[in-house]
């Protein structure tokens, strides 16, 4: 019988590249494997799927992260552990995104990273193509991204391995109350 949680979302923003994806699937790993209902709302996977008819305007990532902040308030109503990732470049789209929810619901988490690192880290080229002027409005080269200055939780995701972002993010979320049972951190190493 799996176990019932209370929803909740964990909002995870940063750079193309700062580590969102990956910190969210380990969490999702770890909370399902303790059956807890969790899933990640990914914003390359958003984009390729219900958001696909959007491009990157200003009014379009804010058309995005009204549809991502929609699709996590009814994951959150059905009682899951939503972990978005995505860039959410502008703080007034996070910020109207966090009213959607009640108050211990949403909890907003920057993954630092500086943007050399995330360029070494740039599998698909992006940062190189936007450099080149192949992709415009692209978020820390030729659009603006907005640092949270009252982010609930920071990792820091250039020096953290993932595993010690992982448990940093597990004790915050329990802390919180966002969970509902104590979780060992030891077996998170495992």
């Amino acid at each position: 019988m799996k176990a019932r949680n209370m929803g909740t979302v964990v909002w995870l923003t940063g750079l193309s590249g700062a580590g969102k994806s990956t910190v969210a699937a380990s969490l999702e790993r770890y909370l399902t494997g303790l059956d807890l209902r969790a899933y990640v709302l990914d914003g390359d996977k958003l984009r390729a799927g219900l958001c696909s008819d959007l491009g990157f305007s200003d009014s379009d990532r804010q058309e995005n992260m009204r549809r991502a902040g929609e699709a996590a308030r009814m994951l959150v109503d059905a009682g899951v552990i939503v972990i978005a990732a995505l860039i959410s470049p502008f703080s007034s789209d996070r910020a109207g995104v966090r009213q959607r929810f009640g108050a211990g619901e949403f909890h907003e988490v920057y993954c630092a990273c500086p943007l050399a690192v995330c360029e070494r880290r740039d599998v698909k080229g992006l940062y190189r193509a936007a450099r080149a002027g192949r992709i415009p409005l692209f978020t820390g080269i030729t659009s603006p991204y907005e640092v949270p200055t009252d982010a609930d939780l920071v990792l820091h995701t250039a020096v953290e391995t993932v595993e010690e972002s992982t448990i940093r993010l597990n004790a915050f979320l329990r802390a919180r109350g966002a969970l509902p049972m104590a979780i060992d951190d030891a077996a998170l190493a495992a």
